[in-house]
């Protein structure tokens, strides 16, 4: 009783803080996978939506789930049905709950910090996740689970939730960018997309796109940073280092920065995103109805394509991104949600078996496919027969979806994390893209200093 009116009460305080401060994603329902949370109706405690797992169960052991993304309730319900059935002997009751996603984040940090409150197994989302890293992690390490399978992940998912050799997070996706090319458009500009190579090939193709069809070659965001952050990541470049000293106005970034620019206003092949980002409804009718050709996003993006972009089914085709240099990469990791145990559960060791069964199984990986259409981490599943049946995707974007993450496996970096993402992300979408991109009333080189003045070194 005690602890519930605790955790009440921590709810109460962060509503009041919810209203003083803004999202890191911009909406309290949109994840940085760039997923809806959806459901806007609450609960009586509070959440969005809720979902029981288990019930039925007599004796079961009863485990609570918090998550910022409704469609994780599904997965996870699913997953204690599976686990149940295959160990009636340690039958699990999961009361799984959706918040919105401050008011989450916010009520999970302070119930770690207080010492009481936390669920038993909860999602945290890649820019809050640096938050619940520091001083002694309140979580419990999941190596004796990760480590013997881990050759058969993109390892590169596991150390963005890592700390002193200890991996925390479990993931959703590997978030891997990839190039979408609206195969209509290229064709009738008469661009072969398998000729796309590099950056230089991308950009005398977008020449060829502009003078046969009615398209722009692509879009750059200027509220949110996909068109961004991917292209200096697949450099070796970021916002910050590996020891978290600021380097977005590196050379690799101005340039990046500067090519962009120049793609929208000298060689007129681009343009600033319709919205202001590939998340809005301006956007999705202009890329619906062929504004332009192409659009370098991570492979969880194929969902909008299927959601919001029905006109382009069988016209859309899935290709590494161009590469900058002969031997660069051709992807970049993007997005991401961890899955954790925290240490306030008093049934770790079945909290921490269930969550193995439920992300790192070969089931489990294929169910991430078959219910979420993410890029499951297990690359060892992407070409079994599960993987390959018939859906939604294949029928969309054709059989062939999986050869690029095939061919790209070991060049997926992913993005460097620190506390101060939030406030870099918040900067650029704020003010440096639009004044590159948008205004012109900056150089790239002097957008790129003034945030990194503004967030520190």
């Amino acid at each position: 009783m005690v602890k519930k009116w605790l955790l009440i009460m921590v709810f109460g305080l962060v509503l009041v803080l919810a209203v003083a401060c803004s999202s890191d994603e911009g909406s309290e329902n949109t994840s940085s996978d760039g997923n809806d949370t959806g459901g806007d109706t609450e609960t009586e405690d509070g959440a969005e939506a809720s979902e029981v797992a288990g019930a039925d169960i007599e004796g079961a052991t009863e485990l609570s789930f918090w998550t910022f993304q409704e469609l994780h309730l599904e997965f996870f319900v699913n997953a204690v049905d599976r686990w149940n059935e295959e160990n009636p002997d340690r039958a699990i009751r999961l009361n799984a709950e959706a918040y919105p996603y401050d008011n989450m984040h916010n009520n999970l940090l302070l119930a770690l910090q207080s010492g009481t409150g936390a669920p038993d197994i909860v999602d945290i989302e890649l820019n809050r996740f640096p938050n619940f890293m520091q001083g002694e992690p309140q979580l419990l390490p999941m190596n004796e689970y990760v480590e013997p399978v881990l050759d058969q992940f993109i390892e590169s998912r596991f150390d963005i939730y890592s700390k002193d050799g200890n991996y925390y997070g479990m993931p959703f996706h590997v978030g891997a960018t990839v190039a979408y090319y609206n195969k209509e458009i290229m064709d009738q500009a008469g661009v072969d997309i398998d000729s796309i190579v590099t950056w230089d090939d991308y950009m005398e193709a977008g020449q060829k796109v502009v003078e046969n069809t009615d398209a722009k070659m692509v879009t750059f965001e200027t509220t949110d940073i996909w068109s961004f952050w991917p292209l200096l990541r697949q450099q070796g470049s970021d916002y910050f280092d590996e020891d978290g000293n600021t380097i977005i106005n590196n050379e690799t970034n101005v340039n990046t920065l500067q090519i962009m620019q120049d793609m929208i206003y000298e060689q007129e092949i681009a343009d600033v995103t319709p919205g202001g980002e590939y998340h809005a409804e301006e956007f999705y009718g202009f890329m619906n109805d062929g504004g332009q050709a192409s659009i370098i996003m991570p492979m969880w993006y194929m969902g909008r394509f299927t959601d919001y972009m029905p006109d382009l089914e069988g016209k859309m085709e899935i290709r590494p991104m161009p590469r900058w240099s002969e031997d660069g990469n051709r992807s970049a990791g993007a997005g991401g949600t961890g899955t954790v145990v925290t240490n306030q559960t008093e049934h770790a060791e079945l909290a921490q078996d269930f969550l193995a069964f439920a992300k790192l199984t070969e089931e489990a990986n294929i169910a991430i496919w078959e219910q979420l259409g993410f890029d499951p981490p297990m690359w060892t599943v992407w070409e079994s027969e599960e993987i390959m049946k018939d859906n939604k995707f294949f029928r969309y974007f054709g059989e062939e979806i999986f050869d690029p993450l095939l061919e790209v496996r070991d060049e997926i970096d992913s993005i460097n994390i620190t506390e101060r993402n939030p406030d870099m992300q918040q900067e650029l979408t704020t003010n440096t893209l639009n004044s590159v991109l948008r205004q012109q009333s900056q150089t790239a080189q002097e957008a790129l200093d003034q945030a990194a003045s503004t967030v520190g070194e």
